[in-house]
Order: C-alpha cells, then sequence, then structure tokens
C-alpha cells in the first residue's frame, strides 16, 4: 500500500517537474538520476535532485555553472551533496568554548547536467551517489537546508506582517495563528 501510494507521489512530483526518462515508472530506481536523464530547463533538474536529495537523507547546492560567453546562456551546471569540498582553516580563537560545527567533510555526492543544444535540454552526463557521511533519516529530512520550504499562503502572510506591523506585533500575530 505504501509503496502504490509513494509511487502515485513519485508520478505527481515527475510530471510536475517535466522531464523525460528512458525507464518505467514501475521500475524501483524511477526516482534515482541516472546518465541520460533529460529535463527541460536546469530549474527542473536541481527540482528533481533536491527531491531525491530529501528521500535519501541529504541536502544539496549548486556548486558549479558554466555560461557562453556571447549570449550567457547556462551551459552547465554541477549540483553537490551540501557536505562536499573542505572550508579554508579556520583562523579564530581555537580555545573557543563552542567551536563551529564541520559542515563540509569531502563528499563526493554529485549530478552533472549539461545543456544539449540539438535537443535543447540538459541531459545527465555524471551522477555519483556516494556519500562518505551518514544520510539523515526520511522523518528528518524536511529540516535540512536545502529541503525547508515555506508555501506560498506563508510567503504572502510574511510579506503582509512586514509591511506595516512593528517586530512584537508580528510575533503576535504569528502567536496567534499557531494557537497561542
Amino acid at each position: 500500500m505504501e509503496d502504490n501510494i509513494g509511487m502515485m507521489m513519485m508520478r505527481m512530483i515527475l510530471t510536475l517537474l517535466h522531464f523525460d526518462m528512458d525507464m518505467e515508472l514501475e521500475n524501483d530506481c524511477a526516482w534515482k538520476p541516472k546518465q541520460g536523464m533529460t529535463f527541460d530547463s536546469e530549474q527542473c533538474a536541481y527540482d528533481f535532485y533536491n527531491t531525491y536529495g530529501e528521500r535519501m537523507g541529504f541536502s544539496i547546492r549548486i556548486n558549479y555553472c558554466r555560461k557562453n560567453k556571447f549570449t550567457s546562456q547556462l551551459i552547465c551546471r554541477l549540483l553537490v551533496c551540501n557536505k562536499e569540498g573542505f572550508w579554508k582553516v579556520d583562523k579564530r580563537d581555537p580555545l573557543a568554548k563552542n567551536p563551529r560545527a564541520k559542515t563540509r567533510i569531502g563528499c563526493e555526492a554529485q549530478l552533472y547536467v549539461k545543456l544539449d543544444e540539438g535537443i535543447r535540454k540538459f541531459v545527465v552526463t555524471d551522477f555519483n551517489e556516494k556519500h562518505n557521511h551518514n544520510i539523515v533519516s526520511p522523518e528528518c529530512a524536511h529540516m535540512l537546508p536545502s529541503q525547508r520550504k515555506k508555501s506560498a499562503t506563508q510567503a504572502i502572510e510574511l510579506d503582509l506582517a512586514a509591511s506595516g506591523l512593528h517586530l512584537g506585533q508580528s510575533f503576535e500575530l504569528m502567536g496567534r495563528e499557531a494557537s497561542g
């Protein structure tokens, strides 16, 4: 029963993202990126990989892009796990009581999409799914940085609250909406 609901949800997501796949949705790996997969736009590729990351339990970020020098059109994009790479050496006080946690540990998970000029779509040319860290459980995945979303109504309420209310009034309004 849960598998059927999951497949129905994935079909809805895939329909919303408007991309083509050379595989059947009944296949267990339909929600997993693979080489040769095509997307109508770079945003569709980002949304698909972000949905994949949420399902698997990791957050993504944009690492690299290349644009055409003359038209400024996006040619390729590299999407990576948010733990990819390393920060430079921290020059702050080494005796700090609460030093900042390490957020980048060299994870190699990535999705590379490139624009195919012939069909005017973005094609996955490289996909690496290996992580060198623990991933988050599906129950907590919504709290990861790339998974945090606010609905359209929440955005409108925030705009309205910020437009003429003082800070205390905004907090009071949000408290009343959340039942105290």
